[in-house]
C-alpha cells in the first residue's frame, strides 16, 4: 500500500483540534497540579506528623498506581460512590492534577530540602516567621532547583493525555484514531500525530530552557 501524505493535509484542522484538547488538559491539569503538589511537597518538607502523614500517603497511593487506572476510577468508580457523575474533560484534568500533583510534591521536598539549613535558622533568628523564611528566603533558591525536574514532569504530563483515550476524551490520540479507522490510512495519520507531539514537548522544552538559563545560578 503507497503512502499518500495529503491525507495529513485533509484531516490537519481535525488534528490540530486534538492538539488543542491536549493542551488545554496538560495546562488546566499541570496548574492545579503545581498547587497541590506545593502543598504537598511542604506538609512532606515542614509539615508536622499528621501533615506529613497525609501527604506521605497521597504521594505513594497515587504514584503506586498507573494514571490510566486513576482516570477510569474518576470516571467510572467516583459516581458510584458519590453519586456525582463527571464529563470526561473533567475526569481527565482531574487525574492530571491528581497524578502530576503526586510527583511534584517530592521535587517540591527535594527542593527546599537541599537548600543549607542555616539560611532558615538564620532568617528565624532575625524573627522572621516561618512562612516568610519559605517564600523569601528559601523559595526563590528552590525554585531554581525546581525547573529542570519539572520541565520532565510537564513533558510526561502531556504525554500521559493520550491515555484518555479510555473514557473517550476527544484529545489528539483519540482524533488520530478515529480518522485512521474511517480511512485506514494509518502511517499517514499516525506520523502526523507523532510529529505534532513531538512539536509540543519541544516547544515546552525550550521554554523550560530558557526560563532555566534566566534563573540560573552564576
Amino acid at each position: 500500500m503507497q503512502t499518500d501524505w495529503s491525507v495529513v493535509l485533509n484531516f490537519l484542522p481535525q488534528l490540530i483540534g486534538g492538539a488543542k484538547i491536549t493542551v488545554q488538559i496538560t495546562v488546566i491539569g499541570l496548574f492545579g497540579g503545581l498547587i497541590l503538589g506545593t502543598m504537598a511537597g511542604l506538609m512532606r518538607a515542614y509539615g508536622g506528623r499528621v501533615l506529613n502523614a497525609i501527604a506521605f500517603t497521597y504521594v505513594e497511593l497515587i504514584r503506586g498506581t498507573p494514571i490510566v487506572v486513576q482516570v477510569m476510577f474518576l470516571y467510572f468508580a467516583m459516581p458510584v460512590l458519590t453519586g456525582l457523575r463527571v464529563d470526561p474533560m473533567s475526569a481527565a484534568v482531574l487525574a492530571i492534577i491528581v497524578n502530576a500533583g503526586a510527583y511534584i510534591a517530592e521535587i517540591v521536598r527535594g527542593a527546599f530540602l537541599s537548600i543549607s539549613r542555616g539560611l532558615s535558622e538564620a532568617g528565624l533568628a532575625l524573627g522572621l516567621p516561618q512562612w516568610k523564611v519559605l517564600v523569601y528566603i528559601l523559595g526563590p533558591l528552590a525554585f531554581r532547583r525546581l525547573i529542570p525536574p519539572l520541565g520532565n514532569q510537564f513533558i510526561v504530563s502531556l504525554k500521559d493525555t493520550s491515555l484518555f483515550i479510555v473514557i473517550g476524551v476527544g484529545e489528539l490520540t483519540r482524533t488520530g484514531q478515529e480518522i485512521m479507522a474511517a480511512n485506514f490510512r494509518a502511517v499517514e495519520i499516525w506520523t502526523a500525530v507523532a510529529v505534532i507531539y513531538l512539536i509540543l514537548t519541544g516547544t515546552m522544552s525550550v521554554a523550560l530552557r530558557m526560563i532555566e538559563k534566566r534563573m540560573r545560578i552564576l
